[in-house]
Parts: structure tokens; C-alpha cells; sequence
């Protein structure tokens, strides 16, 4: 299963003599200017992560989390000071009180490499079985979101680039669930955890929005 990884700057810590801690302080005014970064969120949040059934078939999962309002000429500036979130000039604290929330699923080879045996595709009973739990994370935080509504799931059947001579490809299929999330209240620095769980309660996906 491949998980998200957000990897931070590693520091090597050495011993220093009070010469060398002099020619450090003397070298500070040197460090360079944190730059100010402007990000555009209009149109939404968007995640994507890959994940595999135990012992079974691999999938990926693509997703947005949307409002027709809250998101319109939304921006994060980073600076020197930190974070804000800005529509134009009046700063955003807070998420919105209901967010549109659509994912994607579909199948995906568990390794492109020609030697490894084709994997099963993702079936009806896989996607089925899967159990979707939601929380909000703010720093190392978790706990769970507020109930949301029963997904509406559409299933598509994919069909083959190329038609086989015989009728003997297994079929294959995307599966698209809508829900609308309360998230009333919830701080706008707080990120949105997805866990995708088998039967049998093993994490097989997780990944995250965060504006």
C-alpha cells in the first residue's frame, strides 16, 4: 500500500567550540529572505493516493473537495509570519458549513513490471466491502468528522483500448461516490483524512485535503 509521506528538512546537530559559535553568529545576517507564496484555491481541494486490497487487487483514488461559494477567489499566502487564508482582503478563519466531497476509484496495476503476474481488477465485492472513515487532523491531532450524508455511488464500465479477438478480459469498472460533509465550525488550517479500511478493518488507502 503506498501512503503519503510529507517529509520535513533534516538538521544534522554537531559540536561546536566557542570559535566556531562566533563564526556562526557572524555568518547569521547572511541567511537569506523567506520568500512570501501565494496559492490559488479556487475550484477546490484536491487528493489522490494509491491503495490495495489484502492480497488482492490495487487501486487508485483521485478526489475533490468542492462548495459552489466558500472556494471562489479563496487564496493561502505563506510568509515569514505564517499562514492566512485570504478572499481578497477579509481573512477566512473557518471552513464553510457543508463541503461537497467526490472520489473517483479504479483500478491500477500493482507493478509495471513485465515479469510480475497481471493482478486481478478491482471487483464489485472489493469496492463493496470497503469502509471510508473521515476525520479532521489539526497538528498530530485526530477526531472524527461530523456524520456525513449517504454517498450517492455511480459505477462505470471501462472498456478496452484495444477489443480483443476473444471475449476473455475480465471487465473492469471506476466507481464515483458523492457526499456533502458538515464542517461547520471546523478551523480552516485543519486538513480532511480519508481511510479506506478492508473487511477485516486493514487500512488498504489514506490520504488527505488540506487547503
Amino acid at each position: 500500500m503506498k501512503r503519503v509521506l510529507f517529509l520535513g528538512a533534516a538538521f544534522a546537530l554537531v559540536a561546536l567550540n566557542p570559535s566556531t559559535l562566533t563564526c556562526a553568529q557572524k555568518s547569521r545576517p547572511e541567511l537569506r529572505h523567506v520568500g512570501r507564496t501565494v496559492w490559488n484555491l479556487e475550484g477546490g481541494v484536491f487528493f489522490a493516493t494509491d491503495g490495495r486490497i489484502p492480497n488482492g487487487a490495487c487501486f487508485r483514488i483521485n478526489g475533490e473537495v468542492t462548495d459552489h461559494v466558500f472556494f471562489e477567489k479563496l487564496k493561502r499566502i505563506d510568509d515569514e509570519n505564517g499562514t492566512k487564508y485570504l478572499r481578497g482582503t477579509v481573512a477566512v478563519t473557518e471552513y464553510p458549513p457543508k463541503l461537497d466531497v467526490s472520489i473517483l476509484i479504479h483500478d491500477v496495476p500493482c507493478s509495471f513490471l513485465l515479469k510480475d503476474k497481471t493482478t486481478e481488477p478491482l471487483t464489485k465485492e472489493d469496492v463493496r466491502n470497503l469502509r471510508l472513515r473521515l476525520f479532521w487532523k489539526h497538528g498530530v491531532e485526530l477526531r472524527p468528522t461530523a456524520r456525513f450524508t449517504e454517498p450517492v455511488m455511480h459505477i462505470r464500465e471501462l472498456q478496452p483500448n484495444i477489443t480483443p479477438e476473444a471475449n476473455d478480459l475480465q471487465k473492469r469498472y471506476e466507481w464515483n461516490l458523492n457526499f456533502v460533509l458538515p464542517s461547520e465550525g471546523v478551523p480552516i488550517e485543519d486538513s480532511l483524512v480519508f481511510v479506506f479500511e478492508s473487511a477485516d478493518g486493514s487500512v488498504t488507502a489514506r490520504t488527505s485535503a488540506r487547503l
